[in-house]
């Protein structure tokens, strides 16, 4: 089903030739469209049939809604048409408490704030057409598993006599409705599978931009503290790429453990450098394990993925820092041996909590609160089948504003630990030394790609000024350090992403050259080519970064918005 196959989209726009364009914008596009005079038309334009509605605010304002909130209470089941409303930028308390009764009586709303470029009106447009249509092939198939459904009622009904003839037909149309039923299930696998692509080809690249530059810069080093620097954050990447293919196997259950006994404080314990390399300055790890703890018996090395992806998980929910508290302590069981004792390894944070509903969903694989292509949603899934493989159980508790514990009840084992521990990276990181060849503020979250790009950038002469987001950059400049150039990745946590980082930047210092990087997010790349933005494309080698680097440091100009 395509646009031209949906029904049009009805523009509601009364002042000027605001509609008429519209209508001419969208039709040029491929949309079929289609104008209206008044609410009480558009109402009924809603009422014969639509795939949308494009409503000027002003159209609605200090007007009586009753009938179009109506019209929208009374769509069927299926249905939730969707509204795109084209807003101002005036942010009166009246005017904002009018928009927000607007969504809740629109329910399916998108604003779109004046001035909006074409290709962002238009993109809009055909992003809610295409959530239409999956509602109107969620209709066939509702109406196909109905029709399915009456046609085995009525077989039953008429075949009574006919034992063997009813039965068969019986099978036929449970086989029927499993079709259909499966049909369903492939719609949500599908959208599933978009969000585990995403992250997992957004953290590959991250992980081959780490090896493939630090392969390269190997051969122009001779410093064996350097080498060592680099061969040191090739491992951690191998090891990361390891993690999250473990994390994948464990998904599809094809990992096996090789459970082994292990003294929690000393194995966990053990972990305190990994963790705060893993972790911001502003996170602070605390470690509380009470007297005489009981062994367990677990994978060691799959523990330490599990403890580290839960702190990983707890540092995001505290972007303002906070202390994140692994403890562990004995419980006995109710029966008269050793078999009903568990051991409680929590991990704590004092962050911003979940809602019931995420906490409801947490486990499940792909479900992921993170931004695009920061997380696969596997790692809490991978958590949970990891403590179930151990023979233990799972807790969370969590609520918003205070924070979240996850709590794992580990069978006490009644063997003696093994001697040695294994963990999962030792590094040490060295401070890089200063050049001359000018500063660069680099603006990137993910931790062994700002390691590589340093010394890439250190290799060229640069000075590197690190900021993992784009708060932290925009606070770097406000600090009036000497900056000659912004590289910053364009997909990063916060909010705000490197497209409209270097927007804010040429508001505040139009003449600051901007250099931005990505493997990901096709959407964000034709935004930053749209505003003159330069792109590196991820993975990129030595001889590459030095090229774009000059080049915007040649033109020296800035790129304004058309």
């Amino acid at each position: 089903m395509s646009e031209h196959d949906l029904a049009p989209v009805i523009v509601l726009a009364p002042i000027g030739r605001d509609a008429a364009a519209s209508v001419e914008l969208l039709e040029h596009s491929g949309i079929a469209a289609e104008a209206c005079s008044d609410l009480a038309a558009l109402v009924e334009a809603l009422t014969r049939g639509a795939a949308a509605a494009f409503i000027a605010e002003e159209a609605l304002f200090r007007s009586d809604t009753g009938s179009l909130f109506t019209w929208v209470e009374r769509q069927a089941a299926w249905s939730d048409l969707p509204f795109i409303v084209l807003t101002s930028r005036q942010d009166q308390p009246g005017i904002i408490g009018w928009r927000q009764r607007l969504m809740s009586g629109l329910r399916n709303v998108s604003f779109l704030e004046r001035p909006v470029r074409t290709i962002t009106l238009v993109s809009t447009v055909q992003a809610t057409l295409r959530a239409r249509r999956r509602q109107l092939e969620l209709r066939t198939l509702l109406a196909e598993r109905e029709h399915a459904a009456q046609e085995l009622e009525t077989q039953v009904a008429n075949r009574t006599q006919e034992l063997k003839a009813a039965n068969a037909a019986l099978r036929d149309q449970m086989a029927n409705k499993a079709l259909v039923e499966e049909k369903l299930r492939q719609a949500q696998k599908i959208e599933a599978i978009g969000q585990l692509t995403g992250g997992v080809a957004h953290d590959f690249n991250n992980l081959l931009m780490v090896i493939s530059g630090g392969l390269e810069m190997l051969d122009r080093q001779t410093d064996p503290a350097r080498k060592k620097r680099l061969m040191d954050g090739m491992r951690q990447a191998a090891a990361r790429g390891s993690g999250l293919t473990r994390q994948l196997l464990a998904f599809s259950r094809r990992q096996e453990l090789e459970p082994q006994t292990v003294d929690l404080e000393r194995q966990i314990g053990g972990m305190r450098e990994l963790l705060d390399r893993s972790l911001r300055g502003d996170v602070e790890v605390a470690f509380d394990f009470a007297a005489g703890l009981w062994p367990v018996e677990v994978d060691a090395s799959e523990l330490e993925l599990v403890v580290l992806n839960l702190a990983v998980n707890a540092r995001d929910a505290m972007p303002n820092g906070g202390t994140i508290r692994i403890s562990a302590s004995n419980t006995l069981g109710r029966g008269s041996d050793a078999a009903g004792d568990v051991i409680r390894l929590s991990i704590s944070d004092n962050g911003t909590g979940m809602t019931r509903e995420v906490q409801s969903r947490v486990f499940e694989p792909f479900f992921t609160t993170k931004d695009i292509g920061k997380g696969s949603g596997l790692g809490l899934a991978q958590v949970h089948g990891f403590v179930k493989q151990s023979g233990g159980t799972i807790e969370i508790d969590s609520a918003i504003g205070r924070g979240t514990t996850i709590t794992m009840l580990l069978p006490r084992s009644t063997k003696a630990p093994a001697p040695d521990r294994h963990h999962l990276v030792d590094l040490h990181v060295e401070r890089r030394r200063p050049s001359n060849a000018g500063s660069v503020l680099l603006v990137e979250d993910d931790e062994e790609v700002a390691a590589l790009v340093g010394e890439m950038l250190d290799e060229l002469g640069y000075q590197v000024i690190r900021a993992a987001s784009a708060a932290a950059a925009l606070g770097a400049l406000a600090n009036g350090r000497a900056i000659d150039v912004v590289f910053s990745d364009i997909m990063m946590p916060g909010g705000m992403n490197g497209v409209e980082l270097a927007q804010e930047i040429h508001k505040r210092r139009g003449d600051l050259p901007i250099l931005l990087t990505s493997g990901y997010s096709e959407a964000a790349k034709q935004a930053a080519d749209a505003q003159g933005i330069k792109i590196l494309r991820k993975p990129y080698e030595l001889s590459e970064l030095s090229e774009a680097l000059s080049a915007v440091l040649e033109t020296n100009k800035p790129h304004q918005k058309q």
